[in-house]
């Protein structure tokens, strides 16, 4: 009994601590909660609609609530209808009024509220400069809504998504966006413009890739000053493909003599330092376990595969023995996703799905189970994935929530996304 009682203990650590075991049932109860139209004042119905859509989606991305789907409005000062609602088994109801100042600031009011006893659980305000960005808004309410109930943190809703767009044969152009796609913003247009990566965690530049030189080349922008630094250029191929935590060195994908290796770049000096010296394909490195090792995507077995190494020398260790097409990877910390080419289904189609693996473990867990899932990337809470579906000739971001086994789809209108990072 006392080793059987060990084994249990063992296993709910394992449970409660790696995300590569996939927690089947959740047996917490979530709060039911219903977010409400308390009017608003000089914005458009459309607008006001959008915002309140996006609020309600966040909550439910949280994974966090049992977010009621009916449309509900209420005034803001009052308590009417409060009653009819808690007796509906609604726990909290978060009344939203927006309006638009004449300077066109865009101004948020926010009362959470115990629909069991009326009690105010909070009223907060908010506020943002430029109307086109509401869905930061609505983002920043759902992110204190959350963090009021000490749920895990979704603070990553505030972060911009950078990704680069096929708009015809051979043009490209580079966007930022909110996570669901609604907000968006063009900051490199004209020619081929591909695979953007953010330079830090500010998200003040990013490095991407120009085709419109003679060689293919690498650079850093920055977001608010438009200044454009080169930083390197290659007659084959060259990408950034991972930054280190401090933002000091970055790995960039390089084909100098038509074979494509990894390099470690220090962007203080401007020096690099081969780390692959493989006679084929190389490519994709990323950091792991705190930047000392890189994974990186690699046909050593005569099929695209996942392999890793130290940044100082030694072997390479096969990382994935599974599937015989493995041709993309994020890491964060121990944990690495990776997307899988698996049986053609019955229509001929390839399906890729994604799963989850740690350096430290033999554990594998799927995370998608259907269609052509791309080009994962980590968010910095480590329990939040992004991706690139795609649905015929169309694509779409997808949202992993680790930790709550739930996934979300959110379309790209125009074009093709060709490559994320956030």
């Amino acid at each position: 009994m006392k080793k059987l009682l060990i084994l249990c203990i063992f296993a709910i650590n394992l449970i409660a601590f790696d995300s590569t075991i996939q927690i089947v049932k959740n047996l917490e109860k979530h709060p039911r909660l219903v977010v409400a139209d308390a009017g608003s004042l000089g914005v458009d119905d459309k607008t006001k609609r959008k915002f309140l859509k996006l609020l309600i989606g966040d909550l439910k991305v949280s994974a966090y609530f049992n977010v009621d789907k009916s449309y509900v409005k209420m005034d803001y000062m009052s308590d009417s209808g409060m009653a009819s609602l808690a007796n509906s088994g609604v726990e909290i109801i978060a009344k939203s009024k927006i309006e638009k100042e004449q300077g066109g600031k865009l101004l948020a009011s926010v009362k959470l509220i115990n629909a069991k006893n009326g009690d105010l659980l909070y009223e907060k305000f908010y506020s943002i400069s430029k109307t086109n960005r509401y869905p930061f808004l609505a983002h920043n309410i759902a992110i204190d809504i959350n963090n009021y109930f000490g749920a895990p943190s979704i603070s990553w809703m505030k972060n911009y998504i950078i990704f680069a767009r096929y708009t015809s044969s051979g043009e490209s152009e580079i966007l930022v966006a909110d996570y669901t796609l609604t907000f968006k913003k063009k900051i490199i247009s004209g020619g081929l413009n591909v695979f953007p990566k953010w330079a830090n965690s500010k998200q003040d530049s990013f490095y991407y890739t120009s085709y419109n030189e003679l060689h293919p080349t690498l650079y850093l922008v920055n977001v608010y000053t438009g200044k454009k630094t080169k930083i390197a250029s290659s007659s084959g191929m060259i990408v950034c493909s991972d930054v280190s935590r401090d933002g000091s060195k970055i790995l960039i994908t390089m084909a100098p003599n038509d074979q494509p290796d990894i390099y470690l770049f220090d962007v203080a000096s401007k020096s690099k330092k081969r780390l692959t010296t493989y006679k084929g394909i190389d490519v994709s490195g990323n950091f792991v376990d705190n930047d000392e090792n890189i994974v990186f995507v690699s046909e050593r077995l005569g099929y695209p595969n996942i392999f890793q190494k130290s940044i100082n020398g030694g072997s390479v260790e096969q990382m994935i023995y599974h599937g015989k097409n493995n041709s993309s990877c994020s890491s964060f910390g121990k944990y690495i996703v990776y997307s899988s080419r698996e049986s053609k289904n019955s229509f001929g189609k390839n399906v890729f799905n994604l799963y989850l693996i740690s350096t430290q473990t033999d554990f594998i867990r799927k995370l998608t189970t259907n269609g052509k899932n791309m080009y994962p990337r980590f968010a910095d809470d480590g329990e939040t994935v992004i991706f690139i579906k795609y649905i015929g000739n169309k694509s779409a971001l997808g949202v992993l929530r680790l930790n709550a086994n739930k996934s979300f789809l959110f379309p790209l209108n125009a074009g093709k996304i060709q490559s994320i990072d956030w």
